[in-house]
């Protein structure tokens, strides 16, 4: 156990350390939002010990947001369904604003809560 989990005051089996935030976790909801947000941004092949883990989103940047959309759409998907257990995401919105793509994140945890997070992306500035 790190020092500081030895130091925090953690009631809960789910948890993990917050991201940017030296001493403070996330526990509950939060940790799952936060989760996703880790998994969608990881590139998949980057975690050596995890080599499925995360995404391929990042090889559509360069793409034009209209054509990326739909990829990044099913890959966040497909991710999440697989590294998230403890969430149900049924779909992904999307919007486009200016060359940053905004993912909303409809999901419901196994207790019932249910609530909607969300993840951008910069893209490059292709034409639609």
């Amino acid at each position: 156990m790190s020092l500081i989990a030895a130091t925090l005051p953690i009631r809960y089996v789910h948890w993990q350390h917050r991201l940017g935030a030296l001493g403070e976790a996330v526990t509950g909801v939060d940790d799952v939002v936060q989760a996703f947000s880790i998994i969608l941004r990881t590139p998949k092949g980057s975690d050596p010990l995890r080599p499925l883990f995360g995404t391929r989103i990042y090889q559509y940047l360069d793409w034009p947001i209209q054509r990326a959309r739909p990829h990044v759409v099913r890959e966040s998907i497909e991710a999440l369904r697989r590294w998230e257990p403890r969430a149900v995401v049924e779909r992904i919105l999307s919007t486009i604003d200016g060359s940053r793509l905004n993912l909303r994140v409809p999901y419901r945890l196994a207790d019932g809560i249910a609530g909607t997070t969300l993840v951008p992306f910069d893209f490059g500035r292709g034409t639609p």
